[in-house]
């Protein structure tokens, strides 16, 4: 499936993070977890069943719904991690949408962008995390 070592790597950051999302996080940051790993997923499932030439719009449709996933989740939550997601998302959104109409291959850049967008992301999954862990951590008992 992998021809290398940083794609495993890679998910192997993205699981524990959304592992530790889900067991220390609140509602925001399990829902925000929860839903780029989905997306990572599908991306990932696109990838390994469609033929190249049909893989760019299904994988677009999916950046442009995991934008509004967080978008969703940034208007219901008002957390500024999924705000700071939702837009990265967002630009990533757009560098495909870039790369579908001037009908360019996937270069370093876009292989760069995409690769800082989603650690951007997942370092934005962690700090919020962090923060709620931290803040139920400190709150009264009652």
């Amino acid at each position: 499936m992998y021809t290398s070592f940083e794609p495993l790597v890679g998910w192997a950051v993205l699981i524990g993070t959304c592992l530790y999302a889900w067991l220390k996080g609140a509602v925001p940051e399990r829902l925000g977890a929860a839903l780029l790993f989905l997306g990572t997923t599908l991306a990932l499932v696109i990838q390994l069943t469609l033929p190249v030439a049909s893989r760019t719009v299904p994988v677009l449709i999916g950046e442009g719904l995991l934008a509004f996933g967080f978008l969703a989740l940034a208007i219901r939550y008002a957390s500024l991690w999924l705000g700071a997601a939702m837009i990265l998302q967002g630009i990533q959104f757009s560098l495909h949408a870039f790369y579908l109409v001037m009908e360019r291959g996937h270069d370093r850049l876009f292989a760069a962008v995409t690769n800082v967008v989603t650690m951007g992301i997942i370092i934005g999954i962690l700090v919020g995390t962090t923060l709620a862990w931290r803040q139920a951590r400190l709150a009264p008992q009652d």
